[in-house]
């Protein structure tokens, strides 16, 4: 199963608490409420993972949303693999998941950061955790640019 953890359901939350927020502190935009939902029924079932594959549908968009604006690779531009490690040292990865990254689901992918992350010994976040900082910015304002784009009517 790809599954979503928990964390990372809580963050499409926070996401689009900021993005949509309740318009009167009560009543709950339908991103919001499609979240919490599935929030809520990890938690009484004690589930720190979400199938990606049967999520509701308004629950499964808001989720993809906040993956979005996500950086999409752990990569900091210095991978061992390529030297031979079988863990890369800059961002964590195994070959196996360097190489089959592209073909990976947003689900597999975000099982991945959230392994590195628990682990914490990479390059990533240690050593270079400002070039980490400054490929968010990057992807940050690449996202940005691009949903201007997205909005400019078509010529």
């Amino acid at each position: 199963m790809a599954g979503i953890h928990i964390t990372d359901i809580e963050a499409a939350i926070n996401h689009w608490r900021i993005k949509n927020p309740s318009p009167d502190g009560v009543t709950l935009p339908r991103e919001l409420r499609a979240l919490a939902e599935v929030y809520a029924l990890m938690v009484y079932y004690k589930q720190d993972l979400a199938d990606e594959f049967t999520l509701p549908l308004a629950a499964a968009e808001a989720w993809q949303d906040w993956y979005a604006s996500t950086p999409d690779t752990p990569c900091i531009a210095i991978c061992s693999t390529s030297q031979g490690d079988e863990t890369c040292k800059g961002c964590g990865r195994s070959f196996e998941e360097v190489q089959l990254w592209t073909e990976m689901t947003p689900g597999e992918k975000r099982a991945i950061w959230h392994r590195i992350t628990v682990e914490g010994n990479s390059w990533r976040f240690n050593r270079y955790a400002e070039r980490a900082a400054e490929n968010r910015q990057w992807a940050k304002v690449s996202a940005q640019a691009q949903t201007s784009l997205d909005l400019k009517p078509a010529d």
